[in-house]
């Protein structure tokens, strides 16, 4: 094999400046503690969606219209988790309205954009989750459950279409990466009465490779540097620098001892 590292993207001058400032200004706001989050979530999701109806009255408007623009404030949108019993309510009403922000942007013509969106949901990121280390970076269609249960260290990587349910918590080691369609659980349910419900928290330890479309159930500690092969089922407790795969997940190798990671710059890198 080669080795490939990540290779720079250079933007327009211009349009590096334009997000840099906007970038700034969100993270700016967020920092006051006097800082209206609804209103934030509000007024940055009307801007992107319906930057011509911002001043408008609503009673103007199309009955469909003035249902959209209601969507644009997440006071006025139920999400699942709202739903659960032990739901933490004062830690939910902080966090979701950038939760809505973060999927609402995702969703919007801009979340495609990697360099805006890994920036983006960084910033987002460090107010939603418990812990959240440096040079997190998570790819479009990332969902979580409360978010608030998660603690991420650093150099975090997780990538398209992710399913992070921290319902009973999920903690990320330094240097995890997720692989698109992946599915990590902290909750599951009792197989007669599906309201009986446990919620085990979830580790992932230092290291950790989860690959494509694989899952982890709730409960498994998925140890240091180990990997967990594509579409496998990880229900319980992986062993150590050793690869799993099948359903459900069974090592067949270990992997090399004497090979080290070759050097290279993340051009995505950043607080």
């Amino acid at each position: 094999m080669r080795h490939y590292p990540l290779r720079e993207v250079p933007l327009p001058e211009a349009t590096r400046a334009v997000y840099d400032d906007w970038l700034r200004t969100l993270d700016q706001a967020l920092d006051d503690p006097s800082c209206d989050r609804y209103d934030l979530c509000r007024r940055i999701l009307t801007e992107i969606y319906y930057p011509e109806l911002a001043g408008r009255d609503p009673d103007t408007l199309p009955p469909a219209t003035r249902v959209a623009l209601l969507q644009m404030d997440a006071a006025n949108v139920t999400l699942e988790p709202e739903y659960y019993y032990e739901i933490d309510r004062e830690k939910w009403r902080r966090v979701k309205p950038l939760i809505w922000l973060w999927e609402m942007f995702d969703k919007s013509p801009l979340g495609e954009n990697v360099e805006l969106g890994v920036r983006f949901r960084r910033i987002l990121a460090r107010r939603i989750f418990r812990k959240c280390g440096k040079n997190f970076k998570a790819f479009h269609f990332v969902k979580f459950s409360f978010g608030y249960n998660m603690e991420v260290g650093d150099d975090v990587v997780v990538h398209r279409h992710v399913l992070l349910d921290d319902r009973g918590g999920i903690r990320l080691g330094d240097r995890v990466s997720i692989s698109d369609y992946a599915n990590i659980y902290s909750h599951t349910h009792d197989i007669v009465d599906p309201k009986l419900v446990a919620t085990p928290p979830t580790v992932l330890e230092e290291g950790v490779r989860i690959t494509y479309h694989a899952t982890v159930l709730a409960g498994a500690r998925i140890a240091r540097d180990s990997m967990v092969g594509a579409l496998a089922l990880a229900n319980r407790d992986t062993s150590p620098s050793t690869v799993h795969v099948g359903i459900p997940a069974r090592p067949v190798r270990e992997k090399p001892k004497d090979r080290t990671r070759a050097p290279g710059r993340d051009p995505l890198a950043g607080g």
